[in-house]
């Protein structure tokens, strides 16, 4: 059987976009006094959040990428992907810890399942 490629999941580009024209908006608040400047930074860790935040998911495992960091998760560790209230995809792991994954929908879960190169019924937790 052939190797499937990564899925990624990425949060809606719409966030990139406001905080660069929040980013400019703030640029005259933060150009009047130098103790302003910091203003900028909120819309800038906004930017950076939105690109590079987000789930990637292959057939060893998931990675989970948030603003500073990432942590990769095999699905040998995953006992079941189920959604919380809010609608998000959340990967329950076989230490007691539930990790809940960026940019990850509950509707989303049949294709994030599709990236383990396994069917619905022999998907990890089930």
């Amino acid at each position: 059987m052939s190797k499937p490629d990564t899925v990624r999941f990425r949060h809606n580009q719409a966030i990139l976009a406001a905080a660069i024209i929040a980013f400019i908006g703030a640029l005259p608040l933060a150009s009047a006094r130098s103790y302003l400047l910091p203003v900028l930074l909120l819309p800038l860790a906004v930017a950076v959040w939105a690109w590079r935040a987000g789930t990637d998911a292959d057939a060893e495992g998931l990675r989970v990428r948030a603003l500073a960091g990432q942590r990769r998760i095999g699905w040998d560790q995953v006992v079941e992907l189920v959604t919380d209230e809010r609608g998000r995809a959340v990967a329950r792991l076989d230490d007691g810890q539930q990790v809940t994954l960026p940019a990850v929908r509950g509707v989303d879960l049949p294709r994030l399942v599709s990236a383990t190169g396994q069917t619905p019924a022999e998907t990890p937790g089930q």
